[in-house]
């Protein structure tokens, strides 16, 4: 079958990631699979050009709005995948919400990452109950096995021996629902104290503007560092180099680095969200701050209690080994797929 699929593809953004692995998921069961970036394709009259031009029979959506409301209306089947930006802010505005109901209708199945993602979106939209399924990101790995850390930490700075640092990586791209100075000042003063810590950020500039904020904050602050996007296996090697990875963003659909962290056995501290607390269980598979000192107390208690670290680290492997099977993700996409197969009811 051939596949139109329609992501926002920001690169190395868990968005871009994720459809990179189901992709590859569609093409092992023998699908032709055109991956585009919905950001490209603004208009309803280009996606029915590509779809005749490129002989296309079904489509797949990752966002409901910003790529699902895309596909629907051409005559082909398609299915979606939420994005969280779907059920964490698309959802609060009328119009937009309309438009995702709408798509849902036409949609033969939806994907949810997380148990609440399915319950909110059907808490919105009870009509699409009986379509919307659950599975979680597959976590796949691979560290780069002639990555530097000592060079890493050079780039942006910090020249201590690696051996008494205690780094603090926060991976995202740069714009504003990620928050990545919503930490900053108070890591800053804990640097002052303690001035083996540091927090590193990485990821895209993504956003210009906010870009420059972000810049100009980090070049004034003690302790915190900025490092732009990294190729996928040096960014793995980075984060297993790591003392801790650091989620800050004011939403997330199902954070990757937090599911790479745990699978390399890493601990995670992240911001009290809906979308961080499906994957992360206080003190159990990682840490949950609701507040920049309650951070610092957090990251201080992981540093002096080793005990700790080991049983976060431990759980949150064993999580991500259980609930985040690469396996079963190409099952359940290759057979949702199928579905897709014959033409669209009248």
């Amino acid at each position: 079958m051939r596949l139109l699929f329609l992501a926002v593809l920001r690169r190395h953004t868990g968005n871009a990631v994720t459809a990179e692995r189901v992709r590859d998921h569609l093409e092992a069961a023998g699908h032709v699979c055109l991956l585009k970036d919905a950001a490209d394709l603004e208009s309803s009259s280009e996606i029915a050009h590509l779809i005749r031009a490129e002989n296309l029979e079904a489509a797949l959506a990752l966002h409901l709005y910003r790529g699902g409301r895309l596909v629907q209306g051409h005559g082909i089947p398609f299915g979606i995948i939420f994005g969280g930006t779907d059920l964490n802010e698309d959802v609060n505005q009328r119009e937009k919400n309309e438009v995702m109901g709408k798509v849902l209708e036409e949609a033969r199945f939806a994907v949810a990452f997380t148990e609440s993602m399915k319950e909110a979106a059907q808490t919105q939209w009870p009509h699409a109950r009986g379509k919307i399924y659950v599975q979680s990101q597959g976590v796949v790995t691979v560290p780069n096995a002639a990555f530097n850390w000592n060079t890493f930490l050079h780039c942006p700075g910090i020249n201590q021996n690696a051996d008494n640092l205690h780094i603090f990586l926060l991976v995202c791209g740069l714009r504003q629902v990620k928050d990545p100075l919503y930490l900053v000042d108070a890591f800053s003063e804990w640097h002052q104290e303690e001035p083996n810590v540091y927090m590193v950020i990485v990821g895209p500039e993504v956003d210009p503007v906010f870009t420059r904020e972000v810049k100009a904050k980090v070049k004034r602050t003690a302790g915190v560092r900025l490092l732009g996007e990294m190729p996928q296996e040096d960014l793995h090697a980075a984060l297993k180099n790591c003392f801790a990875v650091v989620n800050s963003s004011v939403s997330e659909g199902m954070s990757a680095a937090i599911l790479e962290a745990m699978d390399l056995e890493v601990p995670v501290l992240a911001r009290n969200i809906p979308g961080n607390a499906a994957v992360v269980k206080h003190e159990v598979t990682g840490l949950l701050f609701s507040d920049p000192q309650e951070f610092v107390q957090l990251a201080k208690r992981l540093v002096r209690d080793p005990a700790l670290e080991k049983e976060i680290v431990a759980n949150g492997r064993e999580y991500v080994r259980r609930y985040h099977s690469w396996q079963a993700e190409r099952d359940t996409y290759q057979s949702l797929v199928r579905t897709l197969e014959g033409n669209i009811e009248q």
